[in-house]
């Protein structure tokens, strides 16, 4: 296999997995961050400007305040997203919820049960993440 011949085939597919999400929310993540910059009018660096910032002391004090408060929500979708996008891990035989509880499922055979406690964690897990940006947004305002 190319892998192999290429010295990667020693290299966990964790790795691997860990890679590929963090290049895919990695691209999402750098547009979302993009646009909120965008979304704030030029006139507020010309503004800063004016007043004798600096780019850094204009982006630092002005610009990125204004882009936070744009840029959260949608960032809290994309790291929700991250955290339901990891069950695909287990098609790369990566131990995670999913697999666990699909494992255990063959095991115990007590599916419903199982699958409860499954989806009761990820719902845990998006809610509790959902009220941390809450937070961060009635912070931000």
């Amino acid at each position: 296999s190319i892998l192999a011949q290429s010295g990667l085939g020693q290299i966990s597919p964790l790795w691997f997995g860990v890679m590929a999400l963090a290049i895919f929310t990695g691209a999402y993540t750098a547009e979302i961050v993009r646009a909120g910059i965008q979304s704030v009018h030029r006139g507020q660096m010309e503004a800063a400007r004016s007043l004798g910032m600096t780019y850094a002391q204009a982006m630092r004090k002005v610009i990125l305040p204004q882009a936070f408060r744009r840029i959260l929500p949608p960032l809290a979708g994309q790291f929700i997203s991250l955290v339901k996008d990891s069950s695909l891990l287990g098609v790369l035989s990566i131990r995670e919820l999913t697999k666990a509880s699909r494992e255990v499922v063959s095991s115990s055979l007590q599916p419903f049960e199982i699958w409860i406690v499954c989806a009761i964690l990820y719902l845990v897990l998006t809610f509790t993440l959902s009220m941390f940006v809450q937070y961060l947004e009635r912070k931000a305002i």
